[in-house]
């Protein structure tokens, strides 16, 4: 196993192992905040924290276009170019995480107007916002090293030492709410625990990379010497806009145009949502700096074949999360939240499509920054624009249905067919044909998988199913029944399902009857 390919495993597997662990504990720790801190507490912190993600939109895009310049300094074990880089992103850093903190301050202005009609009071909404806000600023100041560790395709060290953190610090946030009822108190959880998070992770990186040197004049001075990151970083930031608009802006905008009560209802289906979306950012961050590292070796023949194999890998994965959410979401939140807790059907077939868009793009999205790509500002202004009309128009009289349906189609179109003519006219230097030719047999057997588990929901889930255990025993029965053939749907037709169970020659050998027609 080459060292690429053994790092990448490395970070997905200690990914998905926090992955479980925090899992569970999301939805238990959920359970319990609702029933000891209220949901108009939950819908104030979800806000607030969606207001912290606006701010971060300073942050420019900074942190990938620095990663793009460290993957070639890293393959040659470059130290004095990798300082120079780093030197860029610590100086970088340390002025965006000022600038978060101003801008706090300004936005703090007019809670007020937003949110002196709670009955939680403004001093605790003002002291969670500026909790908050200290911890942003904490981490851009004094983690920006991780991404080195990183883009180094050694992304498991970062999730082990904060993932630890994290899951500590919710034990505890959980075992006081559930005591004290406190809402200061759980709020000042959060913020003890970054700084220790922050003092340990960095202890580590100096005994990691000894010969590590930042000097904020020199990364000041670089700047100038290296004007390609900043014309990159200029690229990159309206993507962050539009990013942050169309998929962490719900909050802000449930609170806005429904409720902050209905943010907490509309959360607890985000929470499953959020959950596995990081499950399969585990994949991508694993294995980013290894595309990055693909890349730069220039063999594009390699490069294709690990396209349709993580392309096949994708599909699969996007099979695991679309299915399950459409068999289990919304019977899953009246067994462990409640009946009252429930949103209709439509607004969570509009939620499910709207991750399908956004994990299904996920390989073309991968290559693109692997080859520096990040000129097609157009695009990110486009789908800006048609979300913000699109959500203004529907959203004061269809509330959720209404800002999922501005999520939808501001990035449908860019998604499926822009960005796939942009990287392999611009990056692969192949015609968009050759992706269409190939995608096609992917979108067709998705297409035949999710008629077949509506169809398992409405006839036999949904009659059956009245608690969690009923619920659990469906799930194990009829499951993996399901992925099982849909695994070998993708196998049996396409390629890049064939490559990636050919890295397994056992596997593959007992699965050469289904592999008769190509190697």
């Amino acid at each position: 196993m080459s060292e690429r390919v053994h790092r990448s495993v490395m970070n997905i597997k200690v990914g998905m192992f926090f992955y479980v662990l925090s899992l569970f504990l999301a939805f238990f720790s959920r359970k319990v905040f609702l029933d000891c801190l209220g949901a108009e507490f939950i819908g104030l912190t979800g806000m607030l924290m969606n207001i912290m993600s606006f701010l971060s939109v300073a942050e420019l895009g900074i942190g990938t276009s620095i990663v793009y310049f460290l993957y070639k300094p890293l393959q040659e074990d470059n130290h004095q170019k990798i300082n120079e880089v780093m030197s860029m992103l610590a100086f970088l850093y340390r002025c965006i995480g000022f600038i978060i903190g101003a801008g706090g301050l300004i936005i703090s202005l007019f809670f007020p107007w937003w949110f002196g009609h709670l009955g939680t009071g403004l001093p605790l909404v003002y002291f969670a916002f500026f909790s908050f806000l200290a911890t942003s600023m904490v981490g851009y100041i004094f983690n920006y090293r991780q991404l080195l560790v990183g883009a180094n395709q050694r992304q498991y060290v970062v999730n082990a030492y904060f993932q630890t953190i994290a899951l500590v610090q919710s034990i505890v946030q959980i075992i006081l709410a559930y005591y004290y009822r406190n809402l200061y108190l759980w709020v000042v959880v959060g913020l003890v625990f970054t700084i220790i998070g922050c003092i340990v992770f960095n202890y580590r990186i100096r005994k990691e990379y000894p010969w590590l040197r930042i000097s904020l004049k020199e990364g000041k001075a670089n700047l100038k010497k290296h004007p390609e990151v900043l014309k990159k970083t200029r690229q990159i930031f309206v993507q962050r806009i539009k990013n942050f608009i169309l998929y962490r802006s719900d909050e802000i905008l449930v609170g806005m145009f429904v409720s902050v009560i209905q943010v907490a209802f509309y959360g607890n289906y985000t929470i499953i949502t959020s959950k596995l979306n990081f499950l399969v950012n585990i994949l991508s961050d694993g294995m980013n700096a290894g595309i990055g590292n693909l890349v730069a070796e220039g063999n594009d023949k390699n490069t294709m074949k690990v396209f349709w194999e993580l392309t096949a890998i994708r599909f699969l994965i996007v099979g695991i999360v679309v299915f399950g959410l459409l068999l289990f979401l919304q019977p899953f939140i009246v067994c462990w939240f409640g009946t009252q807790y429930r949103l209709s059907d439509l607004i969570v077939y509009l939620l499910v499509f709207n991750i399908f868009i956004f994990l299904s793009r996920g390989v073309v999205e991968m290559f693109i920054s692997a080859h520096g790509l990040f000129s097609d500002v157009w695009a990110a202004w486009a789908e800006l624009f048609v979300n913000l009309a699109v959500t203004l128009c529907l959203a004061p009289f269809y509330g959720i249905v209404g800002i999922l349906l501005g999520k939808i189609i501001s990035v449908f179109f860019i998604a499926f067919f822009w960005k796939p003519y942009f990287l392999f006219s611009r990056g692969l230097h192949k015609s968009v044909t050759f992706y269409w030719k190939g995608m096609t047999p992917y979108y067709i057997i998705f297409a035949c998988f999710v008629v077949i588990t509506l169809l398992l929901r409405y006839y036999i889930i949904e009659p059956q199913v009245t608690t969690l255990l009923h619920l659990a025993v469906y799930a194990i029965v009829i499951y993996p029944l399901l992925l099982l053939f849909y695994f070998l749907a993708l196998l049996v037709i396409t390629r890049g399902m064939k490559y990636f169970v050919a890295r397994k020659p056992t596997i593959y050998n007992k699965l050469k009857f289904l592999l008769h027609d190509e190697q």
